[in-house]
């Protein structure tokens, strides 16, 4: 599952496109963040509400860190959206939806993900995974009791949409 791919002395990259540009639109989506004249405090006032209808009972590490949110110029009505998700040992999400698609890349430990109707998956470092819009996540967990996960969740939603639902 996970591929590779490597910058050669010409500065291309070669290996599989959808990771390139993967990797590109999260350095641009990073530096665009990093060169807006807005407070994290500000930014995370604004996406907070979006991100979820309850708080998730897991570790109390767990927790969502904002990084950037941007209209899409080039597709009227939708936004994208990306924050950190922090997994203390143990921690996890509860069953939940999202109302847009999404791309989760792992940045730290090892992250077990299901959807309904497909296996458990653990996924690790540098390897990625796929929501489509709607889609039920039955499982979102760090894999390790005793050490820390992270991953970075890139969003694409129509705009104002509520990121996160949790399931009862």
């Amino acid at each position: 599952m996970s591929r590779t791919f490597a910058i050669t002395k010409s500065g291309r990259a070669q290996g599989s496109p959808l990771y390139a540009a993967l990797i590109a639109g999260l350095a641009c989506a990073l530096l665009i963040g990093k060169s807006l004249p807005i407070t994290m405090d500000g930014l995370a006032a604004v996406i907070e509400p979006l991100c979820a209808v309850s708080d998730p009972a897991g570790s109390s590490l767990d927790r969502v860190e904002p990084i950037t949110s941007h209209a899409l110029p080039n597709v009227p009505g939708k936004r994208v959206t990306i924050v950190r998700v922090f997994y203390g040992p143990g921690g996890f999400t509860r069953a939940h939806r999202h109302a847009g698609s999404v791309t989760a890349y792992v940045t730290k430990g090892e992250i077990r993900s299901q959807l309904a109707g497909g296996p458990v998956e653990t996924f690790k470092v540098g390897q990625s995974f796929f929501e489509p819009p709607g889609a039920t996540h039955l499982v979102s967990a760090n894999a390790s009791s005793t050490e820390p996960a992270e991953l970075i969740a890139v969003f694409v939603a129509d705009e104002g949409a509520q990121l996160t639902t949790f399931i009862e």
